[in-house]
């Protein structure tokens, strides 16, 4: 789908509807509106003036003109009241907005952004916040169904009409950016809600060879052999119980830019999670196919910047690899070494996705990094602290944790912070092993981030636990029920407003 900006009047704009959005009851029509007000007959208003339309957070009136020159339809959505106005309320409107639409059946439908900025809200964020809306509301999962032609109804075309001059190049230009972020969104919504037997570690690297056709994006897979010339014994001895290969994967953007900061973006592709010898129960098992979120996360993080070209040099690492049980499955009480060189007791092989992020951690200090970022469905404990309205959040470095937070409340990917203090450290202690992968049963979130822990040298860092976050149960405004394909938005958002990190090699506090 398509989407367009235009100046002009709403009043005169053929469509098949026409989109204008309220606050809660509003006794009279902005003046912005009364030329489509009075074209259409006084609908509008008498829509208001009669309680047709109250104006609740994504409340929706449909209003038929019955005129041919202009807007056959008027869709009123609501914002919910003026004081509590967010650009996620934005966002849920044109979403929900949109899916009546798409329900209808409407191909060429319009917008009037009769205001483009509000107290707190600038027009950057009011045009990303609509175009999110209209795009992440559309998608829908239907790869393996058998559809129908008339089931296959899209949209063509969706218009936003400006109508002031001065503001449409700048709205131009965001929804343009913003349509290449929600496609990597979608992008990894797709790969997330793929069954197992087809995502698998091989299918993610060559969606990863695909992302690097674009200029100055590069890619490299490393197979078992060269892991083993590593000594990536995290991500080895996972996949031993798999008959699918491991991969590592490893992208770069702008390898030659210089002066500016090197940022790892890395993410956890489990491709599927059986929990190996330390099998999960049956019960939901068919979720973890998911278990390579934040994977899939960091692939349509690139899809986006590769097209968005920012200036900083991105690395990419992802270590993909199934956890099953076999014969040759890690078991509880092995022994292993990572690339690092530390030993590790394995208690639990269900607590699999740390040991191939330690890998990962341990190869991305070669880049000399500025900053790392970590992705993963790592622990239902994550789930049990802050449900999933938030991902957790932990680090070594707090002018790294702030710029992700701001990040994350710009893209509404929320984040909350849990502490890594060192009494945390002590738990993960093995008698006979420098760490050992479970921490007990208190605290499983900050145990697993202590683990990673290990692995940090001297560069900023931050782990996000998207267990809570990765799907949703059921439908919301913008958020089809399956994967939500967060961190995608988060990530882009952070590296487009990069600046310099200042004291970026910090030594870690334990």
């Amino acid at each position: 789908m398509r989407i367009s900006v235009k100046f002009g009047a709403a009043e005169k704009e053929s469509t098949d509807v026409i989109v204008i959005s309220l606050f809660e009851n509003v006794k009279k029509i902005p003046s912005e509106l009364s030329s489509l007000d009075k074209a259409s007959g006084g609908f509008i208003s008498n829509s208001l003036q009669n309680k047709d339309f109250t104006g609740k957070l994504n409340e929706t009136v449909m209003i038929p003109t019955y005129k041919k020159s202009i807007p056959k339809r008027i869709l009123l959505v609501g914002l919910g009241k003026a004081t509590g106005l967010s650009s996620d309320k934005i966002r849920q409107a044109a979403g929900t907005a949109t899916r009546v639409i798409q329900g209808k059946k409407f191909k060429n439908p319009s917008m009037l952004l009769y205001k483009t900025e509000y107290k707190g809200i600038s027009i950057e964020d009011t045009t990303r916040s609509v175009v999110e809306g209209v795009l992440l509301s559309l998608y829908n999962f239907t790869m393996y169904k058998t559809l129908k032609k008339k089931d296959k109804a899209t949209i063509n075309n969706f218009t936003l009409i400006v109508q002031k001059k001065d503001v449409l190049a700048k709205v131009k230009s965001v929804a343009k950016n913003t349509q290449t972020v929600a496609e990597a969104v979608c992008f990894t919504r797709d790969i997330v809600n793929m069954a197992g037997s087809d995502a698998t570690p091989t299918f993610l690297a060559n969606k990863a060879k695909e992302i690097a056709r674009k200029t100055g994006v590069k890619c490299r897979t490393l197979s078992r052999p060269d892991m083993k010339k590593l000594g990536m014994g995290g991500i080895l001895n996972v996949s031993r119980g798999s008959s699918q290969p491991p991969k590592f994967i490893i992208l770069e953007y702008n390898t030659r830019k210089k002066n500016s900061d090197t940022i790892v973006l890395i993410g956890k592709g489990v491709t599927f999670d059986s929990g190996g010898i330390s099998l999960k129960p049956g019960s939901g098992m068919d979720l973890m196919k998911a278990d390579m979120s934040g994977a899939a996360a960091v692939l349509g993080a690139f899809k986006a910047i590769s097209n968005l070209k920012p200036a900083n040099h991105i690395v990419g690492l992802v270590p993909c690899t199934e956890n099953m049980p076999s014969g040759s499955a890690l078991k509880p009480g092995d022994i292993i070494k990572c690339m690092s060189g530390k030993t590790v007791e394995i208690l639990n092989t269900d607590a699999e996705g740390r040991l191939i992020l330690a890998d990962a951690i341990a190869y991305a200090k070669r880049y000399k990094p500025d900053a790392v970022i970590d992705l993963a469905t790592l622990t239902g404990a994550c789930v049990a602290a802050l449900g999933t309205f938030t991902s957790g959040m932990l680090g070594n470095n707090d002018k790294l944790k702030e710029r992700v937070k701001h990040a994350g409340e710009k893209s509404h990917e929320r984040v909350w912070e849990l502490p890594l203090w060192k009494e945390y450290y002590e738990l993960i202690k093995s008698n006979i092993a420098d760490i050992k992968n479970t921490g007990g049963r208190y605290a499983g979130t900050i145990t697993a981030a202590c683990f990673l822990g290990e692995f940090v040298e001297d560069f900023p860092w931050v782990h996000l636990d998207i267990a809570g976050t990765f799907l949703v149960e059921k439908d919301t405004p913008y958020i089809r029920k399956g994967a939500t394909g967060v961190g995608v938005r988060l990530l882009t958002r952070l590296i487009l407003d990069w600046k310099k990190m200042p004291d970026a090699r910090k030594k870690r506090k334990k």
